[in-house]
């Protein structure tokens, strides 16, 4: 088991544009597992890499009873349609608000071994936690600066698994 610390909010990582994924090699292979291995440990429902630190755009799901699933360099289409619903995420511990997102959605990308892949979700599949309403914000920004973890030392940001020193090819 690979199982990662997970990076909290404030943590500068969480904010940078993650690289494109170039190298679909066996540090990428390792990169999935690790993210798969600390999101069920958590646990949770996904996982970005950057949520481990590595800024690449990686992300690994566990929705239903369904076997874990990862893409690589995904982009998404979202249904006009929204759902509200308590969310939260593993880098902000504890914490859940309400939240409106697109109900459905469309992700294409690769697999780990660069295969094309398209994942079709609605409502659990299609949500993740950046886009509160402005007073939903303000109550959790409140809950987080009197979270025990916040102000926690931030660790060094890993931006790439792969030896290009931090840099896409």
């Amino acid at each position: 088991m690979s199982v990662k610390p997970i990076r909290l909010f404030g943590d500068p990582v969480l904010r940078t544009p993650a690289e494109p994924v170039r190298d679909f090699d066996a540090e990428l292979r390792r990169l999935v597992k690790d993210l798969t291995d600390t999101m069920l440990d958590a646990p949770g429902v996904g996982l970005a890499a950057p949520q481990i630190g590595v800024g690449l755009r990686v992300f690994t799901y566990h929705v239903d009873s369904d076997e874990p699933g990862h893409l690589i360099n995904p982009s998404l289409d979202l249904s006009q349609e929204e759902d509200e619903d308590d969310e939260g995420c593993l880098s902000f511990p504890g914490l859940a608000y309400p939240v409106k997102r697109a109900y459905g959605v469309v992700a294409k990308g690769f697999n780990m071994y660069g295969d094309p892949v398209t994942i079709q979700g609605t409502e659990l599949l299609a949500r993740c936690i950046d886009r509160m309403d402005p007073a939903q914000r303000k109550l959790a920004m409140k809950a987080i600066r009197e979270a025990e973890w916040w102000g926690d030392p931030i660790p060094k940001v890993k931006v790439s698994p792969h030896d290009t020193l931090g840099r896409a090819l």
